[in-house]
């Protein structure tokens, strides 16, 4: 059986895409009826003319070499799905495109039949949805100020609490108190990180870093956690070098760990790195519930929670966090688990040039003791300034507070001495900053004072790549974190 010419030609009037056919000088032999509906012309009006009638002006000159490029080494493939491609209608009008080229072998000779498919709606909701996500994202910074500004508040009250009773009873409460409060601050982080993720306004900051320095980092935050629970939390030694951005390589590691810890119930946590080649993998292992096969494949989508887990232990967002900024960094993460027997999280992470690291370099200081020292307290927030006063009161610190622009040169007017330490809010009311402040302090006393700035977006973090000596901690702040920074800092330590 063989398909007549008015066959074909029907064929080709009913796809859903305009199509046209043009010979190896670049002439339309053929349009099909969809040509009139998408582009405006009726298929007589182009058959003959040069194929570049269909093109935006701008490209009309280059198209002719990318023609004959074509015919001489032909591929069928679609085009504008990584390219931005327009077709120009009659009318004038440029509409976005993906085209479909195939080389045919014709009696007559090569030809090209080229179907044209008009992306003008998908484009239209590709940017809908984006201007949605930067909407949400927009929504997501303003209230994070006001969502973290309460938690930040108890964080305060309660350490100052937990810093002047002595009755075991009390002190309980306030422990438990604290685990509910951390458990707030950590699903509103995964809320606004994931938003933060998506929006693209997480930028990486690839650098040497130490491994050791990381290790001891993760050591020094879970250890007690993990030994409190009756579990061994084993940290390797290492002194290799790997290059990455520190701080959200071990936010992955965070997650690997607090996930190893909360679903083991006896044995141990690992934490080791494995040379492979020119990277390194820095893997958590535990010997906990494990995860069934079927489920390992989906452990790092969002909302996705193991059927051992427990669903009042949050969203399940951590490990799609993980994948994200995994992402971001361009490393691969992983997981190997059995049932019963435990897992093994993994990530693996480009080894530095320096690859293994001189002890000397770890420079390692000892610990800060508290020492006094005055510190100058800006924030907006009333109930933020006085538990931050009291907090820094009773480790026996001086504090001056202020909550505008305004009311800090009144402050500054009564000091004859520079403070030791500043620690402002980074968003102020009437769109003040925390780098205004910064200014106005220094310029006050002509000195570098050291800054602690907070913030509840990390993304103004890139805003003090010139300010030196300021440290930046995000909201809500860890109290313990907070504290050791004013001790270093009032006493001359200087910035990481």
């Amino acid at each position: 059986m063989t398909i007549s010419d008015a066959l074909a030609t029907q064929l080709l009037n009913a796809a859903p895409d305009p199509t046209v056919m043009v010979d190896s000088d670049g002439i339309i032999i053929y349009a099909n009826a969809r040509v009139l509906e998408v582009l405006g012309y009726a298929p007589e009006e182009i058959i003959g003319e040069p194929v570049e009638v269909l093109l935006p002006k701008r490209v009309r000159a280059g198209h002719p070499r990318q023609r004959t490029g074509f015919f001489a080494n032909p591929t069928a493939r679609a085009m504008g799905s990584a390219l931005e491609l327009h077709a120009l209608r009659k009318d004038g009008v440029e509409i976005p495109v993906e085209i479909s080229l195939n080389l045919l072998e014709t009696p007559e000779g090569k030809v090209v039949s080229s179907a044209i498919r008009d992306m003008s709606e998908q484009k239209a909701i590709a940017q809908e949805l984006k201007e949605a996500n930067r909407a949400k994202s927009r929504f997501l910074a303003a209230a994070s100020h006001d969502l973290r500004q309460p938690i930040q508040t108890l964080n305060l009250l309660n350490r100052a609490a937990k810093r002047i009773t002595q009755d075991k009873k009390h002190l309980e409460i306030i422990d438990k108190q604290q685990k509910g409060l951390d458990w707030m601050g950590n699903l509103l982080n995964s809320l606004l990180d994931i938003s933060k993720l998506e929006a693209g306004v997480i930028e990486p900051n690839i650098e040497d870093c130490s491994v050791s320095a990381i290790f001891d980092t993760l050591q020094a935050t879970f250890e007690e956690q993990a030994i409190e629970k009756g579990l061994e939390f084993r940290v390797d030694e290492d002194n290799h070098t790997i290059r990455t951005d520190s701080k959200l390589l071990t936010q992955i590691l965070e997650n690997f760990i607090s996930n190893a810890i909360r679903y083991t119930q006896a044995g141990m946590v690992h934490l080791h790195g494995l040379v492979n080649g020119a990277s390194m993998r820095l893997a958590v292992s535990d010997t906990g519930i494990g995860i069934a096969a079927e489920e390992l494949e989906s452990i790092f989508e969002e909302f996705h929670q193991a059927e051992q887990s427990s669903r009042t232990e949050g969203l399940g967002l951590g490990l799609s966090i993980v994948q994200r900024t995994a992402d971001l960094l361009k490393c691969r993460v992983g997981v190997e688990s059995k049932p019963g027997e435990g897992s093994s999280f993994y990530v693996d992470v480009p080894i530095s040039e320096r690859g293994v690291q001189n002890p000397e370099e770890t420079g390692e200081t000892e610990p800060m003791v508290p020492g006094g020292g005055h510190v100058l307290i800006v924030d907006d927030e009333p109930d933020i300034i006085d538990a931050t006063r009291l907090l820094l009161e009773l480790e026996g610190f001086i504090v001056t507070s202020a909550q505008s622009i305004a009311t800090l040169r009144g402050a500054l007017m009564g000091c004859d001495l520079a403070p030791d330490l500043l620690i402002s809010d980074f968003h102020l009311r009437d769109g003040e900053t925390g780098l205004q402040v910064i200014d106005l302090v220094r310029d006050t006393f002509k000195k570098d004072i050291p800054v602690i700035l907070v913030s509840g977006d990390t993304a103004n973090q890139k805003l003090l790549s010139d300010q030196p000596q300021v440290t930046f901690l995000t909201k809500p702040v860890d109290v313990e974190q907070l504290l050791e920074k004013a001790i270093q800092l009032a006493s001359g330590g200087q910035t990481e």
